[in-house]
């Protein structure tokens, strides 16, 4: 897999989960090519390299969300035990525990993968300073334009269902012949 590649699929997989960006064990374990159930036994066998800060388990409540947020699950069903959520560190840790030539350039990609994402934050934190700034600048007649910038800038509420994606027809009765056609 080509780096630009691995590097994009690693920021699509970073999450923000108890105010941490973090990724989760699944999505790891496709990113370095090597089953879950061998990245959590790496990750078991080395406890002591993933304190709380580095790594921690999804509670059932936390699970839930991310599935109803994903409606379709990529975890192949049924899941024994939640997943783990590896935090930048954490992920930075795994690079000792999991060492293959694979291993070592997914670990670069995600780094990088983090390291554009804080990018993104400071640019948007510098962006809104701006705007503070010209607001003060300028009289209220631009307030109706500020408030819709700064209206664009906020990121969704988490409490708010996902607004429905689509074309949906209301109809009163279905149009549809449900009996079999006679053959002639």
């Amino acid at each position: 897999m080509k780096p630009n590649a691995l590097a994009l699929q690693a920021e699509q997989n970073i999450l923000l989960i108890r105010k941490q960006r973090v990724m989760l064990s699944h999505d790891l374990a496709r990113l370095y090519g090597v089953p879950v159930k061998v990245l959590n036994q790496a990750v078991r066998r080395n406890r002591e390299r993933f304190p709380d800060d580095f790594m921690f388990q999804l509670d059932n409540a936390e699970l839930d969300n991310l599935k109803s947020q994903i409606v379709t699950s990529s975890w192949g069903g049924a899941r024994r035990a939640p997943p783990y959520a590896f935090t930048e560190q954490g992920v930075a840790m795994l690079s000792s525990v999991l060492r293959s030539p694979r291993a070592v350039q997914v670990n670069i990609a995600i780094m990088r993968a983090f390291v554009r994402l804080r990018e993104l934050l400071l640019t948007n934190a510098d962006l809104a300073r701006k705007l503070a700034t010209l607001e003060a600048k300028y009289d209220s007649q631009f307030k109706a334009v500020f408030d819709a910038i700064r209206q664009l800038m906020a990121p969704p509420a988490p409490d708010q269902p996902p607004k429905e994606i689509g074309f949906h027809i209301k109809e009163d009765a279905v149009p549809y012949r449900t009996g079999r056609r006679k053959r002639l």
